[in-house]
């Protein structure tokens, strides 16, 4: 049960890295490619609406290809246990 525990743990750990690390990601890329006034303390409406279309389209893309992984995954795995059992 110890180790059952310790494994699930882990894998949240790993996930919520992996969470920080998208979000750092984004943010860099959408703050990079939308913020360019720092004459101001506000953030125009220009880059707001930037920003936003940026993370939308960050995290669409995201998405996208997290799906297309796993679909990629599902066939490897099912090739692999077919090639498994043509060779029993």
């Amino acid at each position: 049960h110890n180790l059952s525990q310790n494994m699930a743990d882990g894998e949240q750990i790993r996930a919520f890295k992996d969470f920080l690390s998208n979000y750092n990601k984004l943010s860099e890329h959408c703050f990079t490619d939308c913020v360019w006034d720092f004459t101001t303390r506000k953030v125009s409406k220009g880059e707001e609406n930037c920003a936003m279309n940026c993370a939308e389209k960050y995290l669409k893309a995201n998405q996208r290809i997290s799906t297309r992984f796993q679909e990629f995954q599902m066939i490897a795995n099912e090739n692999a246990l077919s090639a498994m059992n043509k060779a029993l």
